[in-house]
């Protein structure tokens, strides 16, 4: 299972991305972007599960990333998938970091929005 310090790994090591924590009120929400064209290619958040429709209390990590919109409709009805949350959901996919997606598939995702985002 693919933790947050996993994807902010891969992102340094891969990509030489360091995450911006933009929000004081939410220290725990770090934007991945490019380096040359400051464009957004993951965020990663946890946010309250019922918020994402799910059962149960407390929060889950996620990681927002782009995708085309025929794929982000197809994944977003597939477990551990979900229209983006706070973002535009036509582009933008939410993937839970608790396990449901494969970790392959999870990377391969942000590697796609890395691509999409250049």
């Amino acid at each position: 299972m693919a933790t947050r310090a996993e994807i902010l790994t891969y992102a340094a090591r891969t990509h030489q991305t360091e995450p911006e924590h933009l929000w004081s009120r939410y220290p725990n929400y770090a934007v991945l972007r490019h380096r040359h064209n400051r464009k957004w290619y993951a965020v990663l958040m946890d946010v309250e599960r019922r918020k994402l429709g799910l059962a149960g209390d407390g929060r889950v990590d996620i990681v927002n990333v782009k995708a085309p919109p025929e794929l982000a409709a197809s994944l977003s009805a597939q477990p551990g998938f979900h229209r983006a949350y706070h973002m535009n959901g036509e582009h933008w996919l939410t993937i839970l970091l608790d396990g449901t997606v494969p970790d392959g598939e999870l990377f391969a995702l942000i590697e796609g929005s890395f691509r999409l985002t250049e």
